[in-house]
């Protein structure tokens, strides 16, 4: 299977369209790379998106540091309420401890899935600090501790040791994956994508009057855009021409490593580039064609979450069903698949309001993940079962994207 494809190629070279702003017919002429300058100067800043990547990132590793990691310094990386002169300074990189942004607000926090959903926000935000609190309460005091079923310790995987709790799960996995989701794919897909945030207030009218942010170099629409884009290529190196899998561990590494599978090659390009457009058409006033290019990004990056949910889920199968059970590389792979799965939650189905899975659905297999003594007792016909209800709702099989 091939992706199909909206042809972008020609219409990143020039695209003739009738704004909707007036009958004119107005010429796109996009960047090759997110280069889009004003005055001689980047109108694009996506900032707040590189500091939570690089806190979420800091985080994930705190994690695995038992020597030195408390629950409070975890929580508070996580919360960052001690920024500008507080107390501690959680972060490796004093630049975190200086910045006023946090991952917590911004967890379940997008417009069009949450703004009505406060209770919803707050259990999901709620989730990670539980998790967080257990990997220092369950899995430290059990560095040292063989892991069985209902007890918490380390495994070996290969020349890895995983450490994992009574269940069998990586705490570092399921926040680390699950943040994919509820921070990222949350806020690019169903905050700053969407026409609630992008057509805001007075946005259209400023944009067409090129009316800038106070202080800024951009219009308040051109903002939204860039700031979905940083949550894909905010850590890049070279952000406005980036390396597809640069290994920051988030979206970008794992649109990368599904863009390798010749089942999906090509999509890392298509959402740089509809991510291009989307912004050209924006300078230009083109308010359909923006939307079209956010269609084709909420579809490629539910579609990259989906396949490696599958990915996990079929490795930590095969895993299981050697001679000899390798429990190690099965439970790393499961842990990583129970964030990927989680992170669904947050997927939209373009032209839609709606995820791929509803919560109920994913709540539902992730309970039998989690059931009884966990990972230690799970079927693989089951994994398999979940394999197919989560392809079911996309434009590829098990087989596809398990390779």
């Amino acid at each position: 299977m091939k992706l199909s494809k909206v042809l972008l190629l020609p219409l990143l070279t020039i695209a003739l369209i009738s704004c909707d702003n007036n009958n004119d017919t107005t010429e796109i002429d996009p960047p090759a790379t997110y280069d889009f300058t004003r005055n001689g100067a980047s109108s694009v800043s996506f900032t707040g998106q590189t500091t939570r990547i690089q806190m979420a990132a800091e985080l994930t590793s705190a994690m695995m540091d038992f020597d030195n990691t408390t629950e409070e310094l975890l929580l508070e990386m996580y919360r960052n309420e001690t920024a500008n002169g507080g107390d501690a300074d959680p972060f490796q990189n004093p630049d975190l401890n200086d910045a006023t942004k946090n991952i917590k607000g911004k967890v379940a926090a997008s417009a069009d899935y949450f703004s009505s959903n406060s209770q919803l926000s707050a259990e999901i935000k709620n989730q990670f600090e539980l998790w967080l609190t257990a990997q220092v309460e369950e899995v430290f005091p059990n560095e040292n501790s063989v892991a069985a079923p209902g007890q918490p310790g380390q495994i070996a995987d290969g020349q890895s040791t995983r450490y994992v709790n009574g269940k069998g799960f990586e705490y570092n996995q399921l926040v680390g994956k699950s943040l994919i989701g509820a921070l990222m794919a949350d806020q690019m897909l169903n905050n700053y994508l969407s026409t609630s945030v992008l057509d805001a207030g007075t946005n259209r009218e400023d944009n067409n009057d090129g009316t800038l942010s106070e202080g800024s170099n951009y219009t308040n629409m051109e903002h939204k855009w860039d700031e979905a884009y940083g949550y894909l290529f905010g850590n890049a190196d070279n952000p406005s021409n980036p390396t597809f899998g640069e290994g920051n561990g988030f979206l970008n590494t794992y649109l990368g490593r599904v863009d390798s599978d010749e089942d999906f090659a090509g999509i890392a390009q298509e959402t740089f580039e509809a991510f291009i457009l989307g912004r050209a058409a924006i300078e230009a006033g083109a308010y359909d064609i923006r939307d079209e290019q956010a269609q084709i990004i909420r579809e490629n990056i539910s579609t990259v979450i989906a396949v490696r949910a599958i990915y996990y889920l079929q490795y930590g199968k095969n895993a299981l069903e050697q001679s000899s059970p390798d429990y190690g590389a099965a439970f790393h792979d499961l842990s990583e698949a129970y964030g990927f799965m989680y992170s669904l939650k947050f997927s939209r189905v373009p032209n839609s309001d709606s995820p791929y899975l509803t919560s109920q659905e994913i709540d539902g297999m992730l309970a039998q993940l989690t059931s009884g003594d966990g990972l230690w007792d799970i079927g693989t016909n089951a994994l398999d079962e979940m394999s197919e209800t989560i392809a079911a709702q996309f434009d590829f099989t098990v087989e596809q994207a398990a390779n």
